[in-house]
């Protein structure tokens, strides 16, 4: 039987911060290729895992007047699945001219964060409006959790499937050798926009002067983050930019704790990732992370004062620490990539059979 062809509206770009680009590529690294015949988008060098992929195809964009290849690809490509679908100009064409085209190939969206976008100050209406003109057009939508497919169904009535957001658990790994930190470490990895609330890693800071606190990612508060971090003195809060797959393992190994304040999330990968390297984890309980199991391998928290309480309790108990290490890394396992992928290819092959039974 002839592989199944999916268009992925993706970049294959190596090296892309993007988290919903660097999802597709892992799930695409794992396709069976015998299976899967896989097209998707590049603009510079390619991930080296795709490059190296049988039955891929790259289609390369220009620097300008992306839109129109994009849309041909969409109308003419001889793909059976369109999956990944993006908030984007030419998604949102396909997606109004299909009907009239009477194009019956299945489109695929996925959904990674609570829908509840009308909390948001930096998410503009417009954001919303070509989202729910893209994403919520597609034919079968998939939440990567339980709390985002109820956040689904509760803000636009529309139903889903889960499959969680995976990790690479194999990559993502505990240094068991590694000597303990003179001082201990508490580490953020994220976008440091106001819905993640890094700040709070500079109230903690503040608070427990005896740690150390290294905040990963870039966005558009890195530059408040510094000014208040040299005005209230803060000398136990390194800044480290954003770091590539190898220097966040690092990070994760060299930490003690994995300290999360975001209050607007779906399943966030950086908690899998953490886990898997044997970290206890501190989130919000506003989104309920199935990720991370409450005083088994981390903690859920309602406020600000409840994190401060959780990290103060971890800090003071190393047992404690290993504990929920421990459980944290086995129970990350069950998000590994090679699990998430096979259940993309069954139901990539379920969605496919239709058509491919009409065209035979």
């Amino acid at each position: 039987m002839a592989p199944i062809r999916i268009l992925v509206d993706s970049f294959a770009d190596a090296g892309l911060p993007n988290a919903q680009m660097g999802n597709a590529r892992e799930i695409i690294t794992r396709l069976d290729p015998d299976l899967f015949h896989v097209s998707l988008f590049a603009l510079g060098e390619p991930d080296s895992r795709i490059a190296a992929r049988r039955n891929t195809r790259l289609i390369k964009l220009p620097d300008r007047r992306q839109t129109p290849r994009i849309l041909s690809e969409f109308l003419f490509g001889s793909h059976a699945l369109l999956f990944y679908i993006k908030s984007s100009p030419a998604s949102r064409w396909y997606l109004s001219l299909r009907k009239k085209w009477r194009d019956r190939r299945v489109a695929i969206g996925t959904v990674e964060s609570q829908c509840d976008f009308h909390h948001l100050p930096d998410v503009s209406q417009e954001a919303v409006d070509l989202w729910t003109q893209t994403v919520l057009r597609c034919d079968r939508l998939y939440s990567n959790c339980e709390f985002v497919r109820r956040s689904l169904e509760h803000e636009y009535g529309a139903p889903s499937e889960i499959i969680p957001t995976g990790a690479d658990t194999r990559f993502f790994t505990p240094r068991h050798d590694r000597p303990g930190n003179p001082r201990l470490r508490v580490l953020f990895a994220g976008s440091l926009c106001r819905r993640k609330h890094p700040e709070v890693l500079l109230s903690a800071a503040a608070r427990f002067p005896q740690v150390d606190f290294r905040i990963v990612g870039e966005g558009p508060l890195h530059g408040e983050l510094r000014t208040r971090i040299g005005q209230e003195r803060l000398g136990n809060v390194t800044l480290a930019g954003c770091l590539g797959p190898e220097q966040l393992r690092e990070e994760y190994r060299q930490a003690d704790i994995f300290f999360f304040p975001s209050t607007f999330e779906g399943s966030p990968k950086v908690i899998v990732e953490a886990a898997a390297c044997g970290l206890p984890v501190i989130v919000r309980d506003s989104y309920s992370p199935d990720t991370v199991i409450h005083g088994v391998s981390g903690f859920h928290s309602a406020s600000n004062e409840e994190m401060f309480s959780f990290l103060k309790l971890l800090l003071e108990n190393p047992v404690l620490r290993r504990q929920f290490g421990e459980a944290g890394r086995k129970h990350s396992v069950q998000f590994d990539w090679d699990q998430i992928a096979n259940q993309w290819a069954t139901t990539f092959a379920a969605l496919a059979q239709p058509q491919l039974r009409s065209a035979s």
